[in-house]
């Protein structure tokens, strides 16, 4: 989820990937059709482990407290972000930790985007 919302809030100015240490199967049904509430169709996506990125240099690594080893990406700067793994909630509990996704998303792009290089200063607010 955070991918998708990082790509959508993030449009052309940032990359992001998402893995885990112990990656499912298949995306959750769940997560698409909530997803797809916000507009992202993560129908296509696939979980990947984090041993596809080691030798990735990341500017920003955020691990989510669901006890993914994170430490191990090459990063600047790293952020855990303590959310509830979703896999066995209900479709309101998943949807309260889809919200939450989406807002600390937001806030690092506000972050990244606005309070970093003097060049991301110059970017008009509100233009992802």
């Amino acid at each position: 989820m955070a991918e998708a919302f990082a790509r959508l809030h993030g449009a052309n100015h940032i990359e992001a990937f998402s893995a885990g240490s112990k990656p499912a199967a298949a995306v959750h049904p769940l997560a698409i059709v909530l997803m797809a509430e916000r507009g992202c169709d993560i129908s296509a996506r696939q979980p990947k482990s984090l041993d596809a990125f080691k030798e990735r240099k990341f500017d920003c690594a955020v691990t989510m407290g669901c006890g993914d080893d994170g430490p191990s990406l090459k990063a600047k700067s790293r952020e855990d972000w303590d959310i509830p793994d979703p896999w066995s909630l209900d479709e309101a509990g998943y949807r309260r930790v889809r919200n939450l996704v989406e807002k600390k998303v937001q806030s690092l792009l506000a972050r990244l985007l606005y309070h970093g290089s003097p060049a991301d200063k110059a970017r008009e607010p509100g233009k992802y």
